[in-house]
């Protein structure tokens, strides 16, 4: 089912949708090719790498970004917001809430607030709703999502734990989870083991290919 899904290392994935090359928050990505579109969450150094994007950037090249990150990639970025919907390459997309709840730099002042805009996507690639969350707590926006592959950060600190990962897909039902955001900065894949312990979803643990 995710033959067109392509993990590349912490919440990096690389999707495919018939000759359209799709990457999300590439970082650390080794390959080189030229995109067709990249989708950027946020403006944080390990979602919006401003190398790596022109690692895989061409003349062609559509990117995605929040406001705050556009202005840290340069040259022509489509900007968007929580709520937008938009048709790109022939990719419809849907940019949902991402943000902190209860995951705090200091009191009051969460990793993530919700004022900063940051996202996560819905895309359909190869008849599926493939949901990425991004950096966030299950916010009460995306509790209510209709999608058939849900990528979802589990490694706590700056995003949800696995705990409440599970608790989110059990809540989603998609078809398949895919846990992430974990074996780079924060995290390792006894978080994704722990994830798919207490989803009552089916999980699959994606091989690292960067």
């Amino acid at each position: 089912m995710l033959e067109f899904l392509t993990w590349l290392g912490h919440a990096a994935f690389r999707l495919t949708a018939d000759a359209t090359v799709i990457y999300i928050d590439p970082f650390q990505i080794q390959r080189r090719e030229t995109a067709d579109l990249i989708l950027i969450t946020h403006d944080h150094f390990d979602h919006c790498s401003p190398d790596d994007i022109a690692r895989l950037r061409g003349p062609a090249t559509t990117i995605v970004a929040p406001p705050a990150a556009a202005q840290k990639i340069g040259g022509p970025v489509t900007t968007i917001k929580p709520g937008d919907r938009l048709t790109l390459k022939g990719i419809p997309l849907e940019a949902v809430p991402a943000y902190n709840l209860t995951k705090f730099r200091a009191p009051g002042q969460p990793f993530h607030p919700r004022a900063a805009g940051g996202v996560g996507y819905i895309l359909t690639v190869a008849g599926q709703r493939v949901y990425h969350a991004g950096d966030t707590d299950p916010v009460p926006e995306i509790l209510g999502l209709q999608v058939d592959v849900a990528l979802l950060p589990v490694s706590g600190v700056y995003v949800m734990t696995a705990e409440e990962a599970a608790d989110l897909a059990n809540r989603l039902r998609p078809k398949v989870a895919v846990p992430m955001h974990y074996g780079a900065i924060v995290g390792s894949e006894a978080d994704a083991r722990r994830f798919q312990q207490l989803a009552r979803v089916p999980v699959q643990i994606l091989p690292r290919q960067a």
